[in-house]
């Protein structure tokens, strides 16, 4: 991390001077290494700091075969709101227009973000950056982190999992409770790299895929399939975060050792669509048509971006596997091992 103190420009307050807050102090900078590209955060506040720590600080610093670009990412401090009024963060509302794109909670809690110019404005309260420090990082943070990385450099973004081995990863899909993060918990366990539990992004002219292996989110019934009661207390001892459909989740920060964090980007050696249901045979191929309906109908945001036809032809190439729900989480990273290792 590099953070350097910026010069604190004189702020005017009259509003006849300055109306659009442009000429606003920024007094923190921190730059970044994430999903391939240089983030330069700057900041007018140092409370800021803390969130950026949280989200990207000791991660491996991944880097994709081209140069990677600068993205500059503004942290601004609204006005003060009545903290009574935040007892529960407003949700986010996606919006779009003259080449920019949005996520609105409300008038102090918003990330503006201009994928031609490389640039984001994240704004939100004090009242909210001490009640809601989740939210404000992974919903407006990460958010602008993780469109301009992918916009500046034509990732594929994807809802799942990756883990892997000595540099080759395999692509963990399917719906909410299929059992993706509960796997990608035992992959960890049983020391395979970590790349991403909750969101993946691939470079799709080599299949390399980068995400951000800070937290993983798991429930407490996960933790009926682990024996060890150490690994139980660490899961356990974790602070609890509330997602917005209402589920609880410990949020596991994963960098404190106890697994071995993807160094690198992963190349994609297979996918595999995770489904809820056992069946005889744990791990079944899939036709290349079949393979690319599957992961259209389980990614349609992502079918829609360029790059996805290439990052298609691709996966058929290297292989899509229907993974069966196992008895055991292990079973079923025993299998991946098997299959990583042939």
């Amino acid at each position: 991390m590099t953070h350097l103190a910026l010069a604190a420009p004189a702020a005017p307050c009259d509003d006849a001077i300055d109306p659009f807050r442009e000429r606003a102090a920024r007094r923190h900078a921190v730059s970044k290494r994430i999903l391939g590209a240089e983030v330069r955060f700057e900041a007018d506040d140092e409370a800021w700091l803390a969130l950026i720590e949280a989200a990207y600080g000791d991660l491996p610093e991944h880097r994709f075969p081209l140069p990677g670009p600068v993205l500059r990412i503004e942290l601004r401090l609204a006005d003060h709101v009545d903290a009574a009024s935040l007892e529960a963060p407003p949700p986010v509302r996606m919006r779009s227009g003259a080449g920019l794109l949005g996520g609105v909670m409300d008038a102090a809690h918003y990330a503006m973000i201009a994928p031609a110019q490389r640039k984001a404005l994240v704004v939100a309260s004090p009242a909210m950056l001490a009640r809601h420090p989740y939210h404000v990082r992974y919903e407006l943070i990460e958010f602008a982190v993780f469109v301009l990385a992918q916009r500046a450099q034509g990732l594929v973004p994807l809802h799942g999992a990756c883990v892997g081995r000595d540099g080759r990863g395999v692509l963990l899909l399917g719906a909410s409770g299929a059992g993706k993060s509960t796997l990608a918990l035992h992959s960890l366990l049983g020391g395979l790299d970590f790349l991403a539990e909750d969101a993946v992004f691939v470079e799709p002219s080599h299949l390399l895929a980068s995400g951000v292996a800070n937290y993983l989110h798991v429930k407490d019934d996960a933790c009926r399939f682990v024996e060890d009661e150490g690994v139980r207390e660490w899961i356990r001892q974790s602070p609890t975060i509330r997602r917005r459909s209402g589920a609880e989740k410990y949020e596991i920060d994963l960098r404190d050792g106890r697994g071995q964090l993807a160094s690198a980007p992963l190349e994609l050696a297979g996918v595999m669509l995770l489904s809820d249901q056992p069946a005889e045979r744990l791990l079944t191929p899939l036709s290349p048509n079949e393979a690319i309906a599957r992961l259209t109908a389980d990614q349609p945001y992502a079918a829609g971006l360029p790059g996805w036809a290439e990052f298609c032809r691709r996966c058929a190439r290297v292989g899509a596997y229907r993974l069966a729900r196992a008895r055991h989480p292990d079973v079923a990273v025993a299998a991946l091992s098997a299959w990583l290792d042939a």
